[in-house]
């Protein structure tokens, strides 16, 4: 199902892409362009982190190193942006993340994501035109 997920964000980032460039100006460009690219690396790395607590019985570090890599997207994504409901979306992915985190440290191995998982989606939506 997450590669679905993925396939689909895929594609509508390349959608994306194509309408971003008869619409918006080369510097409004190069900021959505950096919007789609994060939201979809993001994207990537939720499907990591679904497949990884999925897998939670063999190997739970597997979690931790999509948390890290949902981290290094999100500090790229809130150092580019001034859009107020990008910044809220990413907020609300750090606190997903965080919750994750605090989770799988106090031993849970299959730890609720939905709330990662519902702000990534807000994150595609927002970078989307």
């Amino acid at each position: 199902m997450a590669s679905r997920r993925h396939q689909r964000l895929a594609l509508a980032t390349a959608a994306t892409l194509l309408t971003l460039t008869t619409v918006v100006g080369c510097a409004g460009l190069d900021k959505a362009l950096d919007c789609v690219r994060t939201a979809d690396a993001i994207a990537t790395s939720v499907g990591n982190l679904q497949q990884a607590v999925s897998n939670a019985s063999e190997d739970i570090t597997q979690a931790s190193e999509s948390l890290d890599e949902i981290d290094r997207e999100l500090k790229k994504l809130d150092d580019t942006t001034d859009n107020a409901d990008l910044s809220k979306a990413v907020d609300d992915l750090q606190e997903g993340v965080t919750g994750v985190r605090k989770s799988i440290e106090a031993g849970d191995a299959t730890p609720d994501i939905t709330p990662v998982t519902d702000a990534a989606t807000e994150i595609g939506k927002v970078c989307s035109p």
